[in-house]
């Protein structure tokens, strides 16, 4: 099973962590990340997730990378990255730091791969060549990204110099894989460009991956992409790979639309028919 975007600041969301179960004993649980902003608040929430799965595996959102003022843990970038780490060790649930874990169920085995990777501008409009064009751009359209203020890199001198950093070191990991096992890819930002191409804003793309992993997806096996952070929950494919985006998205967004799949979890494997 797989969910994103619970963003637990908000009460409502708050709920769907309190009421979440699972359908059997054995499932485990894909966090794709934005828990929410507060570490004590993700704790809470991966520690009541980790109750009451098997396994719970998580992959950080920009949300859990951001330094609030409100959040009485100051630490920034890596440090704070790493924190978030040694808490979910704590707490028995699988991070990006971890050896991949083998899901033996049904649609199995698969080798799960909670990844880290962030995302580098390169997802820019048609008329942007560069970066620098590419937020000039979202800055006269009035959409920017909240990670412009809140997500620091540190000690990488720009975001985008630590998601090259993040896309070699987890490559080099992903070509370590048994290479008899397919894969569940799971990162909080999608892995390819083409779910974005359906933003209102399209400026808003270039704080959503990066080109460096266009081809993880068949390079290196994946039976399905788990990903989240666009907050549009649906299903595509791409080179045959299912994509599932798995995001809950914030209570004004899924609160009477008919078409949001539901405050749930969505099957990840076996593949739904």
């Amino acid at each position: 099973m797989g969910i994103s975007d619970l963003h637990v600041v908000h009460e409502d969301n708050r709920r769907i962590v309190e009421e979440l179960r699972p359908d059997d004993p054995a499932d485990w649980l894909i966090v794709a990340g934005d828990v929410g902003e507060r570490l004590a608040d993700i704790e809470w929430s991966l520690k009541t997730l980790s109750e009451r799965y098997a396994q719970v595996v998580w992959a950080p959102g920009n949300h859990e990378l951001w330094t609030v003022p409100k959040d009485p843990v100051q630490l920034r970038g890596e440090a704070r990255y790493r924190r978030l780490v040694e808490v979910c060790r704590g707490l028995g649930v699988h991070t990006p730091e971890d050896p991949y874990p083998v899901w033996s169920g049904p649609g199995g085995p698969v080798v799960v791969a909670p990844l880290f990777v962030l995302y580098d501008y390169t997802f820019r409009t048609s008329t942007a060549a560069t970066k620098e064009q590419s937020l000039a751009q979202a800055y006269d359209a009035g959409v920017v990204c909240t990670d412009e203020m809140l997500l620091h890199p540190d000690p990488y001198p720009t975001r985008d110099a630590w998601c090259r950093a993040r896309v070699a070191e987890t490559e080099r990991r992903l070509a370590a894989v048994d290479p008899e096992l397919p894969t569940v890819l799971v990162n909080h930002f999608p892995l390819v460009r083409h779910p974005t191409d359906v933003l209102r804003y399209p400026e808003f793309a270039q704080w959503c991956g990066t080109e460096l992993t266009a081809d993880w997806h068949t390079r290196f096996r994946a039976a399905a992409v788990v990903y989240g952070h666009l907050h549009i929950p649906r299903t595509t494919y791409y080179n045959g790979v299912r994509f599932v985006e798995v995001s809950i998205g914030y209570p004004r967004e899924w609160r009477n639309n008919p078409r949001h799949p539901g405050k749930v979890a969505r099957q990840i494997l076996p593949a739904p028919s």
